[in-house]
């Protein structure tokens, strides 16, 4: 029976996770055991932290529009409240970048809610 030499295989399967590891400090972007435990817990830091990056970017809009609606009186629920009821269909990024950016529109959408 002859030899069968699996190298290549394993070879190309490290390597794989030596190029994950490119520019980590020390053995973790070296050294093929450590290498594989700083990738897994990368990716899964990377996978967690995308879901907490929609999350704050949500707290901020809510904060802002929160900020721009309390000067005419109102506050965030009741605002939400009222444009659901005269059925504005805005979503929270887009309501606070109108607060930011165009305080004039954002007073005129304030108007027409309140009527």
């Amino acid at each position: 029976m002859t030899r069968v030499k699996r190298g290549n295989i394993a070879h190309k399967r490290r390597k794989e996770v030596l190029d994950l590891t490119k520019g980590f400090r020390g053995s973790s972007s070296k050294l093929y055991r450590t290498a594989q435990q700083r990738t897994i817990k990368a990716l899964t830091n990377s996978y967690k932290d995308r879901k907490i990056k929609k999350r704050e970017f949500v707290k901020i809009w809510v904060s802002r529009i929160n900020a721009a609606v309390r000067l005419s009186g109102l506050n965030y629920s009741n605002f939400q409240n009222q444009l659901k009821t005269s059925k504005i269909l805005l979503n929270r990024k887009i309501c606070s970048q109108i607060a930011l950016q165009d305080k004039e529109s954002f007073d005129k959408l304030l108007d027409f809610i309140k009527i």
